[in-house]
Formats: structure tokens, sequence, C-alpha cells
């Protein structure tokens, strides 16, 4: 689908408000913007992901380059992750190159595995101190060579998800590489999954690029309203509690899970009959 010129500027809109949630909380790009595009603008799920995938790999990078300057990325976990993930990537991507991606089979995979996603994306918001809790020490005593091993396989899961939902390079990667590097400073922990997420995010976006699934003048928006939404929730950051961003944000994935949910479901059912207009 693409844009109309009556509305376009609404995607802008769209991106500043996901763009300074990203800012305040560091994540909920893909798992904020591609719901945002399938409910509110009926884009179909193909082209959200992946003008989604082309547009958090423009800002990520902007991320990468602020930490690049302020020394907070480990390139060594960025390439054991890239390590899992490239590959996974473009075996994911061939193998959507398979069946009809923007068709009725490829708008059901994408729910399907963009409602997984983002059921797992809400829980590790709202459950993560206690999950970094209850495993944090028992990887901590995990031998360099195991950890490195589990930081690919980390990848190769992230990468997987991400090609076809574009949801969990953030907060799940990020998760990720808190239980794996226990040790490791917060500020590294969020470099390094932004930087990782770079090419990640890029070689997605072309792959979908490739299969058509992308619409550039939505993309253009997006960025136009993404980038100062980010720059104003990174200053708002430090004033609101996290926990509490953490929280509305879950609720607001909760809420998109449903109505991604009752999508799915066939169409004389109890659910969807109720949820229609009468």
């Amino acid at each position: 689908m693409t844009a109309i010129a009556g509305i376009a500027p609404i995607y802008a809109v769209a991106g500043f408000v996901v763009g300074m949630l990203v800012g305040m909380t560091g994540v909920g790009g893909g798992s904020l913007m591609t719901p945002v595009l399938i409910l509110l603008f009926g884009i179909h799920p193909a082209v959200a992901v992946g003008t989604d995938l082309l547009h958090a790999a423009v800002t990520k990078t902007a991320g990468t380059l602020v930490h690049g300057f302020s020394r907070t990325i480990d390139w060594s976990i960025v390439r054991r992750l890239a390590l899992g993930s490239m590959p996974m990537t473009a075996v994911v991507i061939l193998a959507m190159s398979a069946v009809d991606i923007n068709g009725a089979t490829g708008r059901v995979l994408i729910n399907v595995v963009l409602t997984i996603a983002l059921v797992v994306t809400m829980m590790v918001l709202i459950f993560r101190d206690r999950i970094v809790k209850y495993y944090a020490d028992r990887l901590g005593k995990l031998t360099p060579k195991q950890t490195g091993v589990l930081t690919v396989l980390a990848g190769a899961v992230l990468g997987t998800i991400v090609s076809v939902s574009s949801v969990g390079a953030g907060a799940i990667g990020a998760t990720c590489l808190i239980l794996l590097y226990p040790k490791l400073p917060t500020a590294r922990i969020v470099g390094s999954d932004i930087a990782h997420a770079v090419p990640l995010t890029l070689l997605a976006g072309i792959g979908h690029w490739a299969l058509g699934s992308i619409d550039l003048q939505i993309f253009g928006y997006l960025i136009l309203g993404s980038v100062p939404g980010i720059l104003l929730g990174s200053f708002l950051a430090i004033r609101i509690p996290e926990h509490a961003l953490r929280v509305v944000l879950a609720l607001v994935l909760m809420v998109a899970t449903a109505k991604l949910a009752i999508g799915l479901l066939p169409p004389g059912s109890p659910v969807v009959a109720s949820e229609s207009p009468r």
C-alpha cells in the first residue's frame, strides 16, 4: 500500500511518537511501529515489517555513531551476534521468497510470528528484572567459550524473529546480553545491542526490498518524524522512571497483541463476531 498524499504526514506523527518512546525506554521501535502501521493504517504486514526494518537500520545507525564516539560498544559481542543473525536472516529471506509474502499467506505468517514476538517482548518488559535475577547467576558461571556459543545462538534466534516481524532487536536482544554478560556495564549492553541491530535490520530490510515489501514514501515520513522524537525522548528519559515507562509500553503492546490475535481467528468465531460493528 502506498501512502496517500492527504494522510502521509500522519506517518511522520507516528514516527515522532514511536521515536520518543524509543528514546525514553531504549526499546519499542519495531514492537510499536509495525503494529501501528498494520492496525492503525491498514498497511499489509509484509510492507509494514519491511518498511520498519529499513527505518530501524537508519535510526540505529545514528545511535551506533553516538555509542561509538562514547566507546560504549563491545565489538566482540557484536561480531558474535552477527555470526548467528546474518546467516539466519539470509536463510529466512530466501524462505520467504518461496511464498507469496505480499499476499494472504504472507499476511498470516507475519501476523502469527509478530503476535508471538510481541508477547515475548511484553513479558520481557514486565518481568526483565525477575528474569535477570533468576538466571544471571547461573549463566554467569559459564565458561567464555560457552558464553560465546550461546551469544551466536542468541543472534541466530534474533535474526529469525526480526527478519519476519521486525520485533526483538531491542528488548529481547538487550535482555539476552544482560543474561550472558552480567558484569558488562549497562551502557555497553545497550550500545552493543544497537550496533548489532544495524547490520541485522539493514540486511533484512534489503531482503524485504528485493521481495517488494517496502514503501519508500512511508519510510521517508517515518524518518522525518522519528529523528526529532528520539532526541526529545532521550531528553525526557532521565525525568521519567524507567520501570513506569516499561509498564506503560507493555500495556500498549498487550492491546496490539490482542488485536493481532483476534485478526488471526476464523471470521465466524464468537470473538470476531463480537468485535464486528452492529
